[in-house]
């Protein structure tokens, strides 16, 4: 598995994030969760400590926890900056500012940072990669994926994305991703696509608005399950 973290965005989004960027209801916390490229957010440091059941997978966490720590260190300011030189194309609303996305972000990205080595033990972070998971066919209820899968249009190509979405609906009942804007804030080509052939196969796929939007226009999260 070859990856580079210098070609990794670090990024930490919280409990309280991934609820809105995906909708979870109290009920959606309860069923045993698979964030997809869950990187450094605090989402599951956060759901285990409330006693909940989730399991996250990312390349990175091949890395030693001095090697993550360094890589954030180096390039997390690069990430602000990037957000401060785009931010007409953000909503200042819940984070009101570059430098509470940074406090917030770095926030999160502790939390995940003092919990990798003992995640990494009890099998909590798994390294593994779309569009090849190491899990079992419906061993989840819910896998999450977000700021990944049509974030990355621009570097993933179409084919990826249906062969990450088709593995993600293997390995769980239902999937859930968001946001479906690329990073230049269009709407990914992949989408649609993605869609058709989805449904072909027989999955229930809809496009559903979510209580969350930080790019402008990224309130929406696609959502895959198969039919009852």
């Amino acid at each position: 598995m070859s990856v580079n973290l210098r070609n990794v965005m670090p990024w930490g989004h919280s409990l309280d994030e991934y609820i809105r960027m995906f909708d979870l209801s109290a009920a959606d916390r309860q069923r045993l969760i698979l964030d997809c490229a869950g990187g450094a957010a605090s989402f599951n440091v956060e759901m285990t400590r409330l006693g909940y059941k989730i399991i996250s997978c990312d390349p990175i966490y091949q890395f030693s926890t001095p090697e993550i720590a360094q890589h954030i260190e180096e390039s997390y300011s690069n990430v602000i900056k990037s957000v401060q030189a785009h931010r007409d194309g953000y909503i200042w609303r819940e984070t009101q500012s570059p430098t509470q996305l940074e406090e917030a972000g770095m926030t999160a990205l502790r939390q995940f940072m003092d919990d990798l080595s003992a995640g990494l033990q009890q099998g909590r972070y798994v390294t593994a990669q779309l569009p090849f998971l190491p899990f079992n066919t419906g061993q989840f209820d819910l896998a999450l994926s977000g700021h990944f899968l049509f974030t990355n249009s621009d570097t993933l190509s179409q084919e990826f994305h249906l062969a990450a979405l088709l593995e993600m609906c293997r390995v769980a009942t239902e999937v859930r991703v968001f946001p479906l804007l690329m990073l230049s804030g269009e709407v990914s080509p992949w989408v649609e696509p993605a869609k058709k052939e989805l449904e072909s196969r027989g999955y229930k796929v809809e496009t559903q608005p979510v209580p969350y939007e930080f790019q402008k226009g990224g309130d929406q999260m696609l959502r895959v399950s198969m039919p009852a």
